[in-house]
């Protein structure tokens, strides 16, 4: 009799232990991040099973933040069952192949109080400058 799925072996827990996540590559102050699948329990040592694509987190000359995905295969290592990482679904949501992730309407909502906050204090400081 096989064993059910939550003993942690079987079909499922072989198709399940892959994950899709971003491996930090890079120097100090520079982060680069591959999109890698890779065994959920992989140490640093380890190799990667696939690279899926790249994140470039520093903004360039352009202010962008450059993403390379490959989609194809993101869509078949999702069919194997593998787990999407949060930072990973915040970036498929953005580029438009998952939907977009909560945090992320979080953070613009934060930058956006932000930046009403300083405008007004930037009012407020140019009023009691002009009287």
């Amino acid at each position: 009799m096989p064993l059910p799925p939550a003993s942690g072996t079987g079909k499922y827990f072989a198709r399940a232990a892959k994950s899709i996540r971003l491996i930090r590559q890079g120097c100090t102050n520079r982060p680069f991040f591959h999109i890698s699948v890779t065994h959920r329990r992989r140490l640093n040592s380890q190799p990667v099973i696939e690279q899926l694509g790249s994140y470039d987190p520093m903004p360039n000359f352009n202010n962008e933040k450059l993403v390379a995905l490959n989609l194809e295969r993101i869509k078949y290592w999702l069919g194997q069952g593998a787990h999407v990482t949060t930072p990973v679904a915040e970036l498929l949501g953005l580029a438009g192949f998952f939907p977009i992730h909560p945090r992320c309407y979080m953070t613009a909502w934060r930058n956006r109080r932000t930046e009403r906050e300083n405008l007004e204090k930037q009012k407020a400081a140019d009023a009691a400058k002009a009287s």
